[in-house]
């Protein structure tokens, strides 16, 4: 650890902990968010939405590092300090998910489309994990679930007047560092754009589609699957780069996400990178060990040179 960071503020070193995540050194990003944590604490301000935010990324460099059980640790404490805070509630379910322990997985991922209905990550945590369950438990398995919490009527409210101001501490995290959270004519305008998009898609006029999407993001760049419907465009156009680009982006926002990682495997088989081609195809297969895309992708690649 340089020593100079030792003088640095919390913010400072909160950023500092931003830097290293995006450049994928999630170790040193826990250390880093360590330090910014105790000086916090320290400090005597102990302001609880800034606190919770730091747990909560730290969570985020902890999973990307394999280290679940820290990141429920954390993530945890995060929501108790910002109740219902859906990033932590979506890193935790992914811990969860990775652990195995699908029924407090399934909680979480419902709990947060309590909370905002459009996020694909929990829609699709929730159909993996009703998959999951049901090969475990059978028809029965909702009964055997913790109870899933209802969340208030305010909290909701809350959240969406942060979305719209744009000013909200959760959507400035991490992940989503660079980008606001839309307000709700962007989002009306993005879906429509979107909507283009996937049209074109459908006449495999994907030039076409690649500038609607593109415009749909300058509207809500925070929106996962237009990133990866572009990705597939740029498949289409062998512009496998640009495709990486999204995938990338869209990993960011959704670290568990299926298309994402199968595209950008696509493209780096490709560009003939045989080495992260496979990661992102084993990751594919971690997340859903029975996908027959993944499993026949993986085989050609191994048979690369």
């Amino acid at each position: 650890m340089p020593q100079k960071r030792r003088s640095q503020s919390w913010t400072e070193l909160k950023q500092a902990g931003n830097e290293c995540f995006r450049a994928g050194q999630y170790g040193e990003a826990v250390n880093i968010y360590s330090q910014s944590i105790q000086l916090l604490e320290k400090s005597g301000q102990k302001n609880k939405e800034d606190l919770g935010i730091l747990y909560s990324n730290r969570a985020a460099s902890y999973l990307k590092d394999g280290n679940c059980s820290e990141c429920i640790k954390d993530c945890t404490t995060s929501l108790e300090l910002v109740p219902f805070g859906f990033k932590a509630l979506l890193r935790r379910a992914s811990a969860y998910e990775a652990l195995e322990r699908y029924r407090q997985a399934y909680v979480d991922y419902k709990t947060v489309l309590q909370i905002d209905w459009n996020i694909p990550a929990a829609h699709d945590g929730v159909n993996r994990m009703t998959k999951a369950l049901t090969d475990i438990d059978g028809p029965s398995w909702r009964e055997k679930l913790p109870p899933i919490p209802t969340v208030p009527m305010s909290v909701k409210e809350t959240l969406a007047q942060a979305a719209s101001s744009a000013s909200s501490p959760q959507q400035n995290s991490v992940i989503d560092n660079k980008k606001k959270a839309p307000g709700p004519e962007a989002v009306k305008k993005a879906k429509a754009l979107k909507e283009e998009g996937n049209a074109f898609v459908k006449k495999s006029e994907h030039k076409k589609a690649v500038e609607k999407y593109t415009q749909s993001l300058s509207q809500d760049p925070t929106e996962v699957t237009t990133y990866t419907n572009r990705a597939l465009c740029y498949l289409s156009l062998k512009m496998y780069k640009e495709a990486i680009s999204d995938c990338n982006e869209a990993l960011r926002m959704d670290s568990a996400n299926i298309k994402a990682f199968y595209r950008r495997a696509q493209a780096n088989k490709e560009l003939k990178n045989k080495k992260s081609s496979i990661e992102d195809l084993n990751s594919v297969l971690k997340i859903e060990p029975g996908n027959m895309a993944a499993q026949k992708l993986l085989q050609e690649v191994q048979k690369m040179k």
